[in-house]
Protein backbone atom coordinates (compact mmCIF):
# COMPACT_ATOMS: atom_id res chain seq x y z
CA UNK A 1 0.00 0.00 0.00
CA UNK A 2 1.19 3.72 -0.57
CA UNK A 3 1.07 5.33 2.93
CA UNK A 4 -0.11 8.56 3.40
CA UNK A 5 1.15 11.02 5.83
CA UNK A 6 -1.88 12.78 6.83
CA UNK A 7 -2.79 9.44 8.05
CA UNK A 8 0.25 8.94 9.72
CA UNK A 9 0.13 11.56 11.12
CA UNK A 10 -3.06 11.26 12.26
CA UNK A 11 -2.37 7.89 14.30
CA UNK A 12 1.17 9.05 15.92
CA UNK A 13 -0.51 12.58 17.22
CA UNK A 14 -3.52 10.31 18.50
CA UNK A 15 -1.38 7.83 20.13
CA UNK A 16 0.50 10.54 22.15
CA UNK A 17 -2.47 12.70 23.21
CA UNK A 18 -4.41 9.72 24.62
CA UNK A 19 -1.45 7.99 26.08
CA UNK A 20 -0.26 11.12 27.61
CA UNK A 21 -4.01 11.37 29.31
CA UNK A 22 -3.64 7.78 30.39
CA UNK A 23 -0.47 8.57 32.40
CA UNK A 24 -2.39 11.86 33.61
CA UNK A 25 -5.17 9.41 35.12
CA UNK A 26 -2.79 6.88 36.26
CA UNK A 27 -0.66 9.15 38.28
CA UNK A 28 -4.22 10.66 39.67
CA UNK A 29 -5.75 6.76 40.41
CA UNK A 30 -2.67 6.51 42.13
CA UNK A 31 -2.46 9.30 44.41
CA UNK A 32 -6.00 8.59 45.11
CA UNK A 33 -5.51 5.47 46.80
CA UNK A 34 -2.35 6.76 48.82
CA UNK A 35 0.13 5.36 46.63
CA UNK A 36 1.61 8.44 45.19
CA UNK A 37 1.53 11.84 46.67
CA UNK A 38 -1.87 13.93 44.71
CA UNK A 39 -0.36 17.21 42.14
CA UNK A 40 -2.07 20.40 42.01
CA UNK A 41 -5.04 20.60 39.93
CA UNK A 42 -2.69 23.38 37.44
CA UNK A 43 -0.46 19.95 36.91
CA UNK A 44 -3.38 17.69 35.73
CA UNK A 45 -5.30 20.47 34.21
CA UNK A 46 -2.05 21.73 31.94
CA UNK A 47 -0.72 18.50 30.95
CA UNK A 48 -4.57 18.03 29.96
CA UNK A 49 -3.97 21.15 27.39
CA UNK A 50 -0.98 19.24 26.21
CA UNK A 51 -2.96 15.96 25.36
CA UNK A 52 -5.29 18.19 23.60
CA UNK A 53 -2.81 19.35 21.19
CA UNK A 54 -1.96 16.42 19.90
CA UNK A 55 -5.57 15.41 19.81
CA UNK A 56 -6.31 18.27 18.08
CA UNK A 57 -2.98 18.21 15.58
CA UNK A 58 -4.30 14.54 14.98
CA UNK A 59 -8.08 15.66 13.90
CA UNK A 60 -6.58 18.36 11.78
CA UNK A 61 -4.45 15.93 10.11
CA UNK A 62 -6.99 13.88 9.41
CA UNK A 63 -9.07 16.24 6.71
CA UNK A 64 -5.69 16.46 4.82
CA UNK A 65 -6.97 12.56 4.26
CA UNK A 66 -10.42 12.99 2.45
CA UNK A 67 -11.52 14.44 -1.07
CA UNK A 68 -14.65 16.27 0.25
CA UNK A 69 -13.58 17.29 3.54
CA UNK A 70 -17.41 18.85 4.08
CA UNK A 71 -18.87 15.68 3.67
CA UNK A 72 -16.80 14.07 6.74
CA UNK A 73 -19.67 14.53 8.95
CA UNK A 74 -20.77 11.21 6.72
CA UNK A 75 -18.19 9.23 7.78
CA UNK A 76 -20.31 8.87 11.13
CA UNK A 77 -23.44 7.15 9.54
CA UNK A 78 -22.45 3.68 9.23
CA UNK A 79 -21.31 3.45 12.67
CA UNK A 80 -22.96 -0.38 12.84
CA UNK A 81 -20.73 -2.04 10.42
CA UNK A 82 -17.80 0.20 9.87
CA UNK A 83 -14.73 0.36 12.21
CA UNK A 84 -13.98 4.01 10.61
CA UNK A 85 -17.58 5.29 11.85
CA UNK A 86 -17.05 4.20 15.25
CA UNK A 87 -13.15 6.24 15.25
CA UNK A 88 -14.70 8.83 14.30
CA UNK A 89 -17.44 8.63 16.65
CA UNK A 90 -15.58 8.10 20.03
CA UNK A 91 -12.79 10.27 18.65
CA UNK A 92 -14.74 13.95 19.65
CA UNK A 93 -15.92 12.29 22.38
CA UNK A 94 -12.44 11.66 23.89
CA UNK A 95 -11.52 14.68 22.81
CA UNK A 96 -14.60 16.52 24.90
CA UNK A 97 -14.01 14.53 27.67
CA UNK A 98 -10.51 15.10 28.11
CA UNK A 99 -11.27 19.01 27.68
CA UNK A 100 -13.73 18.35 30.86
CA UNK A 101 -11.42 16.76 32.82
CA UNK A 102 -8.70 19.38 32.15
CA UNK A 103 -11.43 22.21 33.02
CA UNK A 104 -12.86 21.03 35.89
CA UNK A 105 -8.60 20.73 36.97
CA UNK A 106 -7.98 24.36 36.04
CA UNK A 107 -10.73 25.79 37.64
CA UNK A 108 -10.61 23.18 41.40
CA UNK A 109 -14.42 22.87 40.22
CA UNK A 110 -14.15 18.98 42.07
CA UNK A 111 -17.26 18.49 44.01
CA UNK A 112 -17.65 14.81 45.79
CA UNK A 113 -19.67 12.69 43.77
CA UNK A 114 -19.68 9.55 46.24
CA UNK A 115 -17.96 8.51 49.52
CA UNK A 116 -17.14 5.17 49.21
CA UNK A 117 -17.45 3.20 52.95
CA UNK A 118 -13.62 2.85 53.12
CA UNK A 119 -13.51 6.80 53.36
CA UNK A 120 -12.38 7.16 49.66
CA UNK A 121 -13.28 10.13 48.35
CA UNK A 122 -14.97 9.87 44.86
CA UNK A 123 -14.88 13.51 43.03
CA UNK A 124 -16.20 14.79 39.28
CA UNK A 125 -12.15 14.43 37.77
CA UNK A 126 -12.30 10.71 38.95
CA UNK A 127 -15.22 10.05 37.44
CA UNK A 128 -14.60 11.84 34.04
CA UNK A 129 -11.53 10.49 34.30
CA UNK A 130 -12.57 7.18 34.23
CA UNK A 131 -14.77 7.84 31.23
CA UNK A 132 -11.77 9.24 29.37
CA UNK A 133 -10.16 6.05 30.13
CA UNK A 134 -12.77 3.85 28.49
CA UNK A 135 -12.80 6.02 25.72
CA UNK A 136 -9.41 6.36 25.23
CA UNK A 137 -9.12 2.32 25.16
CA UNK A 138 -12.06 2.42 22.76
CA UNK A 139 -10.28 4.49 20.46
CA UNK A 140 -7.14 2.59 20.17
CA UNK A 141 -9.26 -0.23 19.12
CA UNK A 142 -11.16 1.54 16.96
CA UNK A 143 -8.09 2.91 14.75
CA UNK A 144 -6.27 -0.75 15.14
CA UNK A 145 -9.46 -2.99 13.82
CA UNK A 146 -10.02 -0.26 11.35
CA UNK A 147 -6.92 -1.90 9.66
CA UNK A 148 -6.73 -5.70 11.45
CA UNK A 149 -10.37 -6.10 10.06
CA UNK A 150 -9.63 -6.27 6.90
CA UNK A 151 -9.04 -10.02 6.02
CA UNK A 152 -7.25 -10.33 2.46
CA UNK A 153 -4.55 -7.71 4.21
CA UNK A 154 -3.03 -10.53 5.68
CA UNK A 155 -0.12 -8.11 7.11
CA UNK A 156 -2.93 -6.20 9.38
CA UNK A 157 -5.22 -9.04 9.80
CA UNK A 158 -4.03 -10.05 13.46
CA UNK A 159 -5.23 -9.02 17.19
CA UNK A 160 -1.28 -7.78 16.85
CA UNK A 161 -2.25 -4.90 15.46
CA UNK A 162 -4.58 -3.46 18.16
CA UNK A 163 -2.09 -4.55 20.36
CA UNK A 164 0.43 -2.86 18.64
CA UNK A 165 -1.17 0.72 18.41
CA UNK A 166 -2.25 0.32 22.23
CA UNK A 167 1.55 -0.15 23.22
CA UNK A 168 2.98 2.38 21.05
CA UNK A 169 0.69 5.15 21.84
CA UNK A 170 1.12 4.32 25.46
CA UNK A 171 4.41 4.16 25.28
CA UNK A 172 4.90 7.91 22.82
CA UNK A 173 2.33 9.16 25.77
CA UNK A 174 4.16 8.26 29.11
CA UNK A 175 7.58 9.48 27.51
CA UNK A 176 5.45 12.56 26.76
CA UNK A 177 4.22 12.23 30.18
CA UNK A 178 7.85 12.05 31.77
CA UNK A 179 9.22 14.93 30.24
CA UNK A 180 6.10 17.10 31.18
CA UNK A 181 6.72 15.79 34.82
CA UNK A 182 10.48 16.65 34.78
CA UNK A 183 9.45 20.18 33.87
CA UNK A 184 6.51 20.58 36.25
CA UNK A 185 6.73 17.93 38.70
CA UNK A 186 10.42 16.55 38.76
CA UNK A 187 9.84 14.10 42.27
CA UNK A 188 6.98 12.02 40.03
CA UNK A 189 9.16 11.67 37.16
CA UNK A 190 10.46 8.55 38.20
CA UNK A 191 7.28 7.19 38.26
CA UNK A 192 6.57 7.88 34.51
CA UNK A 193 9.99 7.20 33.45
CA UNK A 194 9.83 3.49 35.09
CA UNK A 195 5.94 2.63 33.56
CA UNK A 196 7.34 4.52 29.82
CA UNK A 197 9.82 1.76 30.32
CA UNK A 198 7.61 -0.99 30.90
CA UNK A 199 5.14 -0.01 28.08
CA UNK A 200 7.95 0.49 25.65
CA UNK A 201 9.49 -2.74 25.98
CA UNK A 202 5.98 -4.85 25.73
CA UNK A 203 5.35 -2.44 22.42
CA UNK A 204 8.53 -3.67 20.89
CA UNK A 205 7.98 -7.20 21.97
CA UNK A 206 4.34 -6.73 20.33
CA UNK A 207 6.06 -5.19 17.40
CA UNK A 208 9.12 -7.36 16.77
CA UNK A 209 5.93 -10.15 17.21
CA UNK A 210 4.31 -8.54 14.29
CA UNK A 211 7.16 -8.64 11.98
CA UNK A 212 7.87 -12.67 11.99
CA UNK A 213 4.56 -13.07 11.61
CA UNK A 214 4.31 -11.25 8.66
CA UNK A 215 7.82 -12.40 7.74
CA UNK A 216 6.45 -16.38 7.56
CA UNK A 217 2.95 -15.19 5.75
CA UNK A 218 2.92 -16.66 2.46
CA UNK A 219 0.48 -15.64 -0.44
CA UNK A 220 -2.82 -17.95 -0.53
CA UNK A 221 -3.16 -16.23 -4.26
CA UNK A 222 -0.97 -16.72 -7.12
CA UNK A 223 -0.80 -15.81 -10.88
CA UNK A 224 -2.46 -19.49 -12.11
CA UNK A 225 -5.33 -19.15 -9.14
CA UNK A 226 -5.98 -15.40 -10.34
CA UNK A 227 -6.62 -16.50 -13.92
CA UNK A 228 -7.56 -20.12 -13.42
CA UNK A 229 -4.90 -21.19 -15.32
CA UNK A 230 -2.71 -24.56 -13.70
CA UNK A 231 0.24 -24.08 -15.86
CA UNK A 232 3.19 -24.15 -14.18
CA UNK A 233 5.27 -21.30 -16.12
CA UNK A 234 2.99 -17.94 -16.39
CA UNK A 235 5.03 -14.45 -17.02
CA UNK A 236 3.02 -11.53 -17.31
CA UNK A 237 4.04 -9.01 -19.55
CA UNK A 238 1.72 -6.35 -19.38
CA UNK A 239 0.37 -4.51 -16.05
CA UNK A 240 -2.59 -3.99 -17.80
CA UNK A 241 -2.09 -0.09 -18.83
CA UNK A 242 -0.18 2.08 -20.31
CA UNK A 243 0.58 4.77 -17.94
CA UNK A 244 -0.13 5.51 -14.47
CA UNK A 245 -3.76 4.52 -12.85
CA UNK A 246 -5.46 4.84 -9.47
CA UNK A 247 -4.38 1.57 -9.00
CA UNK A 248 -1.15 1.97 -9.36
CA UNK A 249 -0.38 5.02 -7.63
CA UNK A 250 -2.38 4.03 -4.48
CA UNK A 251 -1.79 0.33 -3.89
CA UNK A 252 2.48 0.75 -4.33
CA UNK A 253 4.37 2.58 -1.99
CA UNK A 254 7.28 3.43 -4.64
CA UNK A 255 10.37 2.86 -2.61
CA UNK A 256 13.10 0.10 -3.39
CA UNK A 257 14.04 -3.18 -1.91
CA UNK A 258 17.26 -0.88 -0.36
CA UNK A 259 14.88 1.58 1.44
CA UNK A 260 12.89 -1.34 2.84
CA UNK A 261 15.49 -2.96 4.43
CA UNK A 262 17.20 0.17 6.00
CA UNK A 263 13.59 1.93 6.90
CA UNK A 264 13.03 -1.35 9.11
CA UNK A 265 16.04 -1.45 11.04
CA UNK A 266 16.05 2.15 11.43
CA UNK A 267 12.43 2.51 13.20
CA UNK A 268 13.46 -0.13 15.83
CA UNK A 269 16.19 1.90 16.95
CA UNK A 270 14.83 5.14 17.36
CA UNK A 271 10.95 4.03 18.19
CA UNK A 272 11.66 1.49 21.11
CA UNK A 273 15.86 0.60 21.42
CA UNK A 274 16.87 4.18 21.51
CA UNK A 275 14.17 5.80 23.67
CA UNK A 276 14.59 3.21 26.09
CA UNK A 277 18.43 3.66 26.46
CA UNK A 278 17.21 7.35 26.96
CA UNK A 279 14.48 6.92 29.68
CA UNK A 280 17.09 5.51 31.88
CA UNK A 281 19.58 7.92 31.26
CA UNK A 282 16.48 10.66 31.59
CA UNK A 283 16.36 10.11 35.35
CA UNK A 284 19.93 11.70 35.76
CA UNK A 285 19.31 14.35 33.26
CA UNK A 286 16.04 15.35 32.64
CA UNK A 287 16.22 16.73 28.81
CA UNK A 288 17.04 13.82 27.87
CA UNK A 289 13.50 12.76 28.16
CA UNK A 290 11.98 15.67 25.53
CA UNK A 291 14.98 13.92 23.20
CA UNK A 292 13.78 10.62 24.11
CA UNK A 293 10.41 11.63 23.03
CA UNK A 294 11.32 13.84 19.76
CA UNK A 295 13.31 10.74 18.87
CA UNK A 296 10.73 7.85 19.61
CA UNK A 297 7.68 10.17 17.86
CA UNK A 298 10.44 9.90 14.49
CA UNK A 299 10.62 6.34 14.51
CA UNK A 300 6.85 5.53 15.48
CA UNK A 301 6.39 7.79 11.96
CA UNK A 302 8.94 5.80 10.34
CA UNK A 303 7.07 2.20 12.16
CA UNK A 304 3.41 3.30 10.57
CA UNK A 305 5.42 4.02 7.18
CA UNK A 306 6.35 0.45 7.31
CA UNK A 307 3.14 -0.75 8.65
CA UNK A 308 1.27 0.82 5.81
CA UNK A 309 3.80 -0.10 2.87
CA UNK A 310 3.91 -3.97 4.21
CA UNK A 311 0.21 -4.31 3.30
CA UNK A 312 0.84 -6.18 -0.36
CA UNK A 313 -2.99 -5.70 -1.94
CA UNK A 314 -3.96 -9.10 -3.68
CA UNK A 315 -4.77 -6.60 -6.69
CA UNK A 316 -1.07 -6.30 -6.83
CA UNK A 317 -0.88 -10.07 -8.26
CA UNK A 318 -2.23 -8.42 -11.58
CA UNK A 319 -0.25 -5.37 -11.50
CA UNK A 320 3.39 -6.46 -10.49
CA UNK A 321 5.59 -3.94 -9.42
CA UNK A 322 6.36 -0.82 -11.14
CA UNK A 323 9.71 -0.63 -12.49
Amino acid sequence: MKPAFSVIFLTTLLGAGQGLFLALFTHQTYALFGLLPMQSDAYYGFGSALAMLFLGGGLIASFFHLGRPERAWRSATQWRTSWLSREVIVLPAFMGVVFLYGVVHVFGYLPVIVTLPSGLVIDLSIVIGTLGTLLAFALFVCTGMIYACIRFLREWNSPLTVINYILMGGSSGFILAAFFSATYAPSETDFFVGWAIIITVLALAGRAASLLRNARLKPKSTMQTAIGVKHPYIVQRSMGSMGGSFNTREYFHGKSAVFLRVIKPAFLLLGFIVPLALLALGLFSPALLGVAFILQYLGLMAERWFFFAQANHPQNLYYQTIG
